[in-house]
């Protein structure tokens, strides 16, 4: 799955699990946290959808966490789950797997493999019931508040976002160029509202 189907389903379940517990959450540190597995593209000697997708060290993560924070830490728990759970090993799955349960083992799990034939489609549906979301609850305008947890956007967008655009051809899709574009533009903007805020002071 793209990047901008991992920010979408990292939304989803978060904004799901905040209504379930009942507890705020900021929506910068979510879509970090829905991003964050794929980190390992970023360090040569880690296989890609190894170490940082497991199951297990995001639960050994979380026990420090809730103890500090409590049931929101569960939230943000979510939203990184829902990146090698549904992203990578539900829909992605195919022939590249992901070891979930590392370090216990080193197998790869694998679940659908989609064509893009597929993988659009599907990616353009989390996309659009996630803005649909944002926009209905008024998550989105919460996006162009000064806050200084909006700085984190800024490494989904060096590090995940803004590279499928660099070189040709550009490493996603033509089909997803649109979502991709929108969340950076969002980010972006995000990022820029929170700069403006820190040099005015």
């Amino acid at each position: 799955m793209w990047a901008v189907g991992h920010l979408a389903l990292g939304y989803l379940t978060g904004k799901g699990a905040s209504e379930v517990l009942k507890e705020k959450f900021n929506i910068p540190l979510l879509f970090l946290m829905a991003i964050v597995p794929d980190i390992d593209i970023l360090i040569p000697t880690l296989p890609h959808r190894g170490p940082t997708h497991s199951l297990v060290i995001y639960s050994i993560a979380l026990v420090p966490f809730y103890l500090i924070f409590g049931k929101k830490a569960l939230i943000y728990y979510t939203s990184i789950c829902s990146h090698t759970l549904l992203g990578d090993l539900v829909f992605t799955g195919g022939a590249l797997g992901v070891q979930i349960f590392w370090p216990l083992t080193s197998t790869e799990y694998s679940g659908l493999s989609m064509s893009l034939v597929y993988d659009v489609p599907v990616e353009w549906l989390c996309f659009s019931a996630s803005m649909g979301l944002m926009v209905y609850v008024r998550d989105l305008p919460k996006m162009f508040e000064p806050h200084p947890l909006n700085l984190l956007l800024t490494i989904p967008v060096l590090t995940i976002i803004l590279p499928v655009f660099i070189g040709f051809p550009p490493g996603v899709p033509s089909g997803l160029f649109i979502p991709h574009l929108v969340y950076l533009a969002i980010i972006s903007f995000s990022i820029l509202t929170d700069l403006k805020t820190f040099f005015t002071r």
